[in-house]
C-alpha cells in the first residue's frame, strides 16, 4: 500500500522532467538546424561576392548596377530581358544597397594613373550589412555578419591590348 501513494505522490514529476529535457533537445536540435543555416548564408555570401567580382573583372565601369543585380541576383541578372521587380534575391534579404562596388586603375607613375579597363587596375566588391536571423527557441537573436569582399584584376576577355585606353 506504501508504493502505490508513493506513486501518486510523484504523478507529476515524469512530465516536468520531461519538459526540461524536451526543451534542452529541441534547442540544441534546432542549433544544428540554425547552424548549417548559417553556414550555408556564409558560403552564400562569400560566392555571391566572388560573382559579382568576376562580373566587374570582364565588364568596365558603366556596367554599373548589373554587377550588383549579378551579386544579389545571381546569373539570371545577365538577361537582357531581367526585371529586378520580380525577381527573387540568391540569399534572402539580401539587396543592392548592401553592394558596394569599386574599380581601381592601375598606378603607371608617380604622376599618371591609368582608368580601369582591360588588363588595367582591380574591381572589389563588397557586401555590408546584411543580418541573419537566428531561429533558435528561447535564444533567438539578429545577428550582423562581417562584410564580404572579394577583389579581382580586370581581364581582356580576348581583347587587344591596344584597346586599353580606347574609349
Amino acid at each position: 500500500m506504501k508504493s502505490f501513494n508513493q506513486n501518486q505522490n510523484e504523478r507529476g514529476t515524469t512530465v516536468a522532467e520531461f519538459a526540461v529535457v524536451a526543451l534542452l533537445f529541441f534547442t540544441i536540435i534546432f542549433g544544428i538546424i540554425e547552424f548549417g543555416r548559417l553556414l550555408y548564408t556564409h558560403n552564400a555570401l562569400t560566392d555571391a561576392t566572388r560573382r559579382g567580382a568576376r562580373f566587374a573583372a570582364l565588364h568596365s565601369k558603366d556596367a554599373g548596377e548589373k554587377v550588383k543585380d549579378a551579386v544579389v541576383y545571381g546569373s539570371k541578372a545577365e538577361a537582357v530581358d531581367f526585371d529586378r521587380t520580380t525577381a527573387i534575391p540568391v540569399i534572402n534579404g539580401l539587396t543592392t544597397d548592401m553592394v558596394d562596388v569599386h574599380y581601381e586603375g592601375v598606378k603607371i607613375s608617380e604622376t599618371d594613373t591609368a582608368s580601369y579597363g582591360t588588363n588595367l587596375g582591380t574591381t572589389t566588391v563588397k557586401i555590408e550589412g546584411y543580418t541573419f536571423d537566428l531561429l533558435i527557441p528561447v535564444i533567438g537573436r539578429q545577428l550582423t555578419l562581417p562584410p564580404y569582399s572579394t577583389t579581382l584584376t580586370a581581364e581582356s576577355a580576348g581583347l587587344p591590348v591596344a584597346n586599353i585606353n580606347a574609349p
